[in-house]
């Protein structure tokens, strides 16, 4: 390791990725459960994607929402597993600077980009339960076009700032980044000079766009609850409040990770790092792997359509 330390990297062309520090002797038994997360994420996204793609009864704004979904979490999880994978099983821990700020950049981008679609299925449920009769005619192809659009470009503008600033900063002390991909603040952690506009801008982010999410879906459910406890009977409110529980499951999933890791990375100075990398690790696996399970598991017409492509196999 010390053959990587010199005295200034103001422009280094690689960073060195430590993997999980202080647990490099168990990487080779971490990366079990990590590699078969990250295929049963991929398994089970790229289920959900053949098939809507495939069953012309699921071609509704939600199941659409759900493949924006299903993208973004492959995304996510290969940007980072692959490279955390060969740090485990073959100590490649080299990462140049232009693909750590790469990485960087995919990674908090199609984060903001997945709370973004979250936040488009709670008004999706929003419609479908407070305006029913007219959910066809608000939530049209072209609408959900729209909302798609806005939501990468949302994310897409509003990480941009991320790898920039990362770019301009100078890197005095030290190429070895302490984690086992390209976070943001990992990155910052290592870097020298002023870099308070960084820190203050990942908060900025992590409020305004996640923070602002959370307001706005936390609204929709308060008038979704409104109009279920305003039904007749008990049966009518349980039976219309189930179909929103793999949304709000998908949401638990993510945001409850998202905001312990990120407070924990800057103000939990006394939990043990490898504690701190390991979380963050694991928790962008968490939404891949879980999402396919939930709306597998709670959603009957993706539920059916598994029966059939299996029983028609086994015919």
């Amino acid at each position: 390791m010390s053959d990587y330390n010199t005295t200034n990297f103001t422009n280094p062309s690689t960073f060195i990725l430590l993997g999980i520090p202080g647990l490099e002797t168990a990487h080779i038994w971490i990366s079990i459960p990590f590699c078969t997360m990250y295929a049963i994420a991929l398994l089970g996204n790229f289920t959900i994607l053949f098939i809507v793609k495939t069953e012309p009864s699921l071609h509704e704004p939600i199941f659409y929402f759900l493949c924006m979904l299903a993208i973004t979490d492959l995304v996510t999880s290969t940007t980072t597993l692959p490279k955390m994978l060969s740090i485990f099983w073959f100590n490649s821990r080299e990462i140049s600077f232009s693909a750590c700020l790469t990485q960087m950049y995919l990674i908090h981008c199609f984060s903001a980009m997945e709370s973004g679609i979250l936040l488009a299925m709670a008004f999706d449920r929003y419609v479908a339960i407070c305006n029913p009769l007219r959910h066809s005619t608000i939530l049209t192809n072209s609408v959900v076009a729209k909302i798609g659009l806005a939501v990468v470009l949302r994310s897409g503008i509003l990480t941009l700032p991320y790898p920039l600033l990362a770019r301009q900063w100078p890197y005095c002390r030290t190429n070895i980044i302490p984690h086992s991909y390209c976070r943001h603040i990992a990155v910052l952690k290592i870097a020298c000079g002023d870099i308070r506009i960084s820190s203050y801008y990942g908060l900025f982010h992590l409020f305004s766009v996640i923070g602002m999410d959370i307001f706005f879906i936390a609204v929709s459910y308060t008038q979704i609850l409104r109009a279920i406890f305003r039904l007749p009977t008990k049966d009518a409110r349980l039976k219309t409040f189930r179909t929103c529980i793999s949304h709000l499951c998908a949401i638990f999933a993510l945001y409850i990770p998202d905001f312990f890791s990120s407070f924990t990375q800057r103000f939990g100075q006394n939990v043990p790092l490898h504690f701190l990398v390991l979380f963050a690790s694991v928790y962008l696996l968490v939404p891949p792997v879980l999402h396919p399970i939930i709306y597998g598991v709670r959603t009957k017409q993706i539920r059916d359509r598994l029966l059939q492509l299996f029983t028609h196999k086994e015919t």
